[in-house]
Order: structure tokens, then C-alpha cells, then sequence
């Protein structure tokens, strides 16, 4: 299976590179707007990787260029550029399924609030701005990308999967269930997907806030 990450060059993008090349043995595909620097995010990932003792090909291309072979389409950008994104490879969505991992947020003199688009989350977001065809799944919002970029740190937490195509989920789960560490867990529809997003923001207060509770995730028992 060819999973791609669209804007894979930030550091979610990084993260889940990362721990995909390692733990799985999917076809990996950095997409960005720029062609020159996903190739150069590529290179450094495979780089990180052979210094911790694995040999893997990570691929590159401009974003609809890899969207246009993939199984499985990663939405690793801000929430503010996920429609434009998705928009820009639109025509290439044909049997892709679409994951959005994106979290609205604004900051105040307190933290950081949950900070939803006027459709209730940004997967909807996703799910509106997508070909009624397209299946859209939400997952990895809550992950920590400085934890999960960092190959000697071990992850132990759960990945919260919103969708309201089951077979596309599932997908999502099996994916997420093969990096070491996540656990998927589903969640529902699409329209429980504001209180998964609204978690990420209290994480990072958390960890702002706390000693010893840097890079937190969430798990359930």
C-alpha cells in the first residue's frame, strides 16, 4: 500500500515518515507544494533512519503528483491550508482515502483554546471540502510530533479514528495499528470528531503547565 503525507515536510508529517518507514512495509511518499523541498525532507528522513540502523526508500513529489498513486492520502498541514490542500489534488482523489490529523487552535493570555471551523471540526472541514466520493477518515490528533519524530523514544497511547465510511476506517486502524506503540481506537462518526480534536489543545495546556509532562498523548483503559 502507498501511503503519502501531504505536506509531509512539517513535523506531524516527520513523525508519522518516520514511524511508518520503520514499522511498516508500506511504500512511503513526501508530498509538498514545493517538489524541491519535499525531495529534501525525504532525503533527511531516510538519513534519521539509517542512523538508527534501518534501510528504507522514502519517495517525493509535488502533493498532487502523489496523490494521484496513493492508497491512503495523509493531511499533514495546518487546519488553515487543509481545504486548500485538498482542493490542489482534488482530481487525483480516485480511490484515495483522506486523513485529516489537523486541530483548529487560537491562544490566549491562558493557553491554547479549541478553535473549530463554523462546520463543528476540521474533519468535517475535510469531509465538505472533499468529492462526496472521497472517504474521509480523522486520526492522529492527538499525538505528540516531537515524541513521535524521535526514534529512541518508545510511544505507548491511543489513536482516536472518527469516519462515517467503516471500510475506509478500518484501513485507517490497520495503518495505525502497525507503528509500534499507537493503539487505534474507533470512536464513531464524523460527528464526534470535536471532541476528539478538542483533546489536543488540553494536552498541550497540560503539558505547558506541569513538570515531567512534556510531549503527553492519551491513553485508555
Amino acid at each position: 500500500m502507498q501511503v503519502a503525507l501531504l505536506g509531509g515536510t512539517g513535523d506531524i508529517g516527520e513523525g508519522l515518515a518516520l514511524r511508518l518507514a520503520r514499522d511498516t512495509d508500506h511504500e512511503i511518499v513526501i508530498g509538498s507544494r514545493d517538489e524541491a523541498k519535499a525531495a529534501e525532507a525525504a532525503e533527511s528522513y531516510e538519513q534519521t533512519l539509517a542512523d538508527h540502523g534501518v534501510t528504507a526508500t522514502i519517495a517525493s513529489g509535488e502533493n498532487s503528483e502523489v496523490t494521484a498513486t496513493a492508497n491512503i492520502a495523509i493531511l499533514a498541514v495546518p487546519a488553515y491550508y487543509l481545504a486548500d490542500t485538498i482542493n490542489a489534488v482534488e482530481s487525483q482523489l480516485d480511490g484515495t482515502i483522506l486523513v485529516s490529523p489537523a486541530v483548529g487552535m487560537k491562544r490566549d493570555d491562558d493557553g491554547l483554546r479549541y478553535n473549530p471551523p463554523g462546520v463543528g471540526s476540521v474533519t468535517q472541514l475535510a469531509a465538505n471540502t472533499a468529492p462526496d466520493d472521497v472517504p474521509v477518515v480523522g486520526a492522529f490528533h492527538n499525538l505528540a510530533a516531537g515524541r513521535l519524530s524521535n526514534l529512541d523514544a518508545d510511544l505507548d497511547w491511543d489513536v482516536l479514528v472518527v469516519g462515517d465510511d467503516q471500510s475506509a476506517k478500518e484501513s485507517v486502524c490497520s495503518l495505525t495499528d502497525a507503528i509500534d506503540g499507537l493503539r487505534p481506537l474507533d470512536v464513531g462518526g464524523l460527528g464526534n470528531a470535536p471532541e476528539v480534536e478538542g483533546l489536543t489543545p488540553l494536552l498541550i495546556n497540560l503539558a505547558a503547565n506541569n513538570d515531567g509532562m512534556h510531549d503527553l498523548g492519551v491513553k485508555f483503559w
